[in-house]
């Protein structure tokens, strides 16, 4: 059991770190997904732990028993090879776009927040991500095993930074601001998120094969994101209602900790765009390299080249237009990873 420790924590920090985003970080998921529903949202929390936990760990066994390369073969099994092969090609498409919008990030993040280039920013971010890639599933399992425990501190640290100034009874009386469901945002959550890890999760379970391994993975991973959403909620919360009109609610909550936290954060911030754009990055090579008669480097190459470009012209709007309906396509995943047999394990 010991020996499983050190390789299942690695699985479960890159499952975090495939999850949470620039979104997670500035507050602005937690907040529009559970803080509006008050104590609901908590239920959510709760929920969505449970969800992550248990589906996470069933799509990295599937990708386990497929022996799966990339997510191509995951949709085929899932929705069959017809209707398999235009969902591969409809992710294909969003995880660029969101591959753009990440990158277009890391160039915000420089210009707005340090006053350097945005193409700094973007070139810099982008040659470092291709050096993790070019590693294979250990660059990204190794940058993950760093990036995220960090920003499971910095979580946990804006968490008891409220407790210690406003104590607990604000987030125990937080009545909902929302008239949705809670329990509906949180399976939306769920399923979007889900559908775009399936870049990393399904060949995370191909190369690892270790069903126990990729089990206890999947749990910590879960756990880990439940715990970063709660803590997050819980600060949130305590400084309503002045974060509802803020684009970095989190922002809130720093600035109670002193100027040199803001650089943590924009660490933070800055770590989390990183994990998610690798993580999309090396899924889309993946697949195309299965299509493409070009070398694993040279289709990682190609994909950050025609990002970089795509990022200066503003095709991350794009993706107002199709989170929504991919959010769909997730629930019918979600769905359909809940109820399918697993694949019978090969023999060898």
């Amino acid at each position: 059991m010991k020996e499983r420790w050190f390789p299942a924590c690695r699985i479960g920090f890159t499952y975090i770190g495939t999850v949470v985003g620039a979104g997670f970080a500035s507050g602005q998921e937690i907040k529009q997904f559970f803080t509006v529903f008050g104590l609901g949202g908590v239920w959510g929390i709760l929920l969505v732990t449970v969800l992550f936990a248990w589906l996470g760990t069933r799509m990295m066994l599937v990708g386990a028993r497929l022996k799966a390369r990339s997510y191509e073969e995951f949709n085929n099994y899932l929705f069959g090879p017809r209707w398999g092969r235009w969902m591969n090609i409809f992710v294909g498409i969003v995880l660029f776009g969101v591959t753009t919008a990440m990158m277009s990030g890391t160039g915000a993040l420089f210009q707005e927040q340090l006053g350097l280039s945005f193409h700094l920013g973007v070139l810099l971010s982008s040659a470092i991500a291709y050096l993790v890639i070019i590693r294979g599933m250990e660059g990204i399992l190794s940058v993950n095993s760093f990036v995220v425990p960090c920003m499971f501190f910095f979580t946990m640290l804006i968490a008891a930074e409220g407790l210690r100034s406003d104590g607990i009874l604000p987030f125990l009386e937080m009545e909902p601001v929302a008239e949705g469901s809670w329990l509906v945002s949180a399976v939306t959550y769920v399923a979007f998120n889900l559908a775009m890890s399936q870049a990393v999760l399904v060949p995370i379970g191909g190369e690892i094969r270790d069903e126990a391994t990729l089990r206890l993975g999947g749990v910590l991973g879960g756990l880990g994101l439940g715990l970063m959403l709660l803590a997050g909620d819980f600060a949130l919360t305590l400084k309503v209602p002045e974060i509802w009109d803020m684009e970095i609610p989190i922002a809130l909550v720093i600035a109670t900790l002193g100027e040199g936290m803001k650089y943590f954060f924009l660490a933070v911030m800055w770590g989390e765009i990183f994990t998610t754009l690798i993580g999309n990055v090396y899924g889309l090579a993946a697949n195309l390299g299965q299509w493409v008669p070009f070398r694993p480097k040279t289709v990682t190459g190609l994909i950050f080249i025609v990002g970089y470009l795509c990022s200066l012209i503003g095709f991350p709007a794009f993706i107002n237009y199709v989170y929504p309906f991919f959010g769909y396509c997730g629930l019918l995943a979600l769905l359909l990873l809940a109820v399918r047999r697993y694949p019978a394990p090969f023999s060898g």
